[in-house]
């Protein structure tokens, strides 16, 4: 018999991959539904993986990207779209190779996924609370459930984070860890709005750039760059290359730096050559009133004020000293760090169960023997994309392979 401890996608992958050798698991769940944090997951969609070629996953993820590597090709992203459609709901492969229900209903995946471990084999509690593992002799024997003890012949913990608490993420799996004996990586913020020193943010909240390109610096070297959509907020910024930069952020916040380029198609000549054409059709005007064809109408008084340019200086007065100081502000347009919005808006959690600790080839623990991890609980995170789902599901289901060797090999 295996225990299954987490509902999510680490744990449906696990319970189904340790069922196929005919074993009894039993899966937990302090939810009163499975599957709960994947109902809000891509705005509701539910970006479950993404279909670039599996050996450039790596490149995706920022945390221990070697530790996934049987993870990954034990259970590949094609292999996890097959499962699902095979159960019923067509997928769809979007811009950059994101992964989406063909319905965009992110309840249709948690339903394939059911159907996935709806067998005789497979035993569902939901609104049970795994208190500790029972270990002997250095073996895990069984958990306390309820304050109730229950034997197994192995345990996999696939209890998730600690972002997003409302969907059960309340970093149970960490104490239980710990009680175990492994050491945990400090959680923090992973995919999540960033907080800027500049205030402006707020006065422009809501406005969306999109196709801008967004560089990150640390001590003046390049650690992230990425084109998409930059949200501005009412503390900062956000959006989904914001919330991957983020990922690449920790303190001393003070050692970031982020500069937008807001005309990435085209070249700083290019780009001077633009702003020439638009400053012959308002010659005569005031410059405030020259920028509408080239910003978005909220953006064009920050923009004016970052230039240093007199808002009311004719454009036929403007200097070419000027022009081209403001068309560098619109390739490198900064802004400094101040700190990350909180772990409880995160989409994911950096940090957790230390990799050193796990056998990267098994899952199971170094420290503890018949004990399993998966999922978002281990110290594993990527970047937005389908990324990290991919991830819980794939070491969900090598976790169950080799938990379900454990089992028979204990009969």
């Amino acid at each position: 018999m295996i225990a299954v401890i987490g509902g999510g996608p680490a744990g449906i992958l696990a319970a189904y991959a340790a069922s196929l050798s005919g074993t009894q698991v039993d899966l937990y769940d302090h939810n009163e539904k499975l599957g709960k944090k994947l109902f809000i997951t891509g705005k509701g969609r539910c970006n479950v993986t993404n279909a670039v070629e599996i050996e450039q996953f790596f490149d995706h993820i920022v945390r221990n990207n070697k530790f996934l590597y049987s993870s990954l090709y034990t259970l590949t992203n094609l292999d996890l779209m097959d499962l699902i459609e095979n159960e019923g709901c067509k997928l769809v492969t979007e811009r950059g190779n994101r992964v989406f229900p063909k319905s965009n209903k992110s309840s249709d995946i948690i339903k394939a996924f059911t159907k996935l471990i709806t067998k005789e084999n497979i035993h569902i509690y939901l609104k049970s609370h795994v208190d500790k593992l029972i270990i002997k002799e250095n073996t895990c024997k069984g958990i306390q459930v309820n304050g109730i003890k229950k034997d197994y012949n192995a345990v996999i913990l696939c209890s998730g984070g600690v972002s997003y608490p409302s969907t059960g993420s309340d970093g149970s799996g960490y104490k239980i860890a710990a009680l175990a004996g492994h050491h945990i990586i400090k959680p923090q913020p992973a995919l999540v709005g960033i907080k800027t020193q500049e205030d402006f943010p707020k006065l422009i909240s809501g406005l969306t750039l999109k196709n801008v390109v967004l560089k990150l610096f640390r001590n003046n070297q390049l650690i992230f760059e990425d084109l998409g959509e930059c949200l501005f907020t009412h503390s900062g910024i956000s959006g989904p290359i914001v919330l991957s930069a983020s990922s690449f952020i920790s303190k001393p916040y003070s050692e970031y730096k982020i500069f937008i380029d807001l005309k990435p198609a085209l070249t700083t000549d290019k780009l001077d050559e633009r702003i020439k054409r638009d400053f012959n059709k308002n010659l005569n005007k005031d410059f405030q009133n020259s920028l509408s064809e080239l910003l978005p109408k909220n953006l064009i008084p920050i923009i004016i004020d970052y230039s240093k340019i007199d808002p009311k200086k004719k454009v036929n007065s403007i200097t070419k000293e000027e022009r081209l100081r403001l068309g560098e502000l619109l390739k490198n347009f900064p802004l400094s760090v101040k700190d990350l919005q909180p772990i409880d808006s995160a989409i994911v959690t950096r940090g957790g169960i230390d990799v050193k600790e796990i056998n990267p080839n098994t899952l199971e623990s170094k420290v503890v023997q018949n004990l399993f991890f998966a999922g978002e609980v281990i110290d594993v995170d990527a970047l937005t994309g389908g990324y990290n789902i991919q991830i819980a599901c794939s070491t969900g289901y090598l976790a169950g392979l080799n938990a379900s060797e454990k089992d028979a090999n204990s009969n």
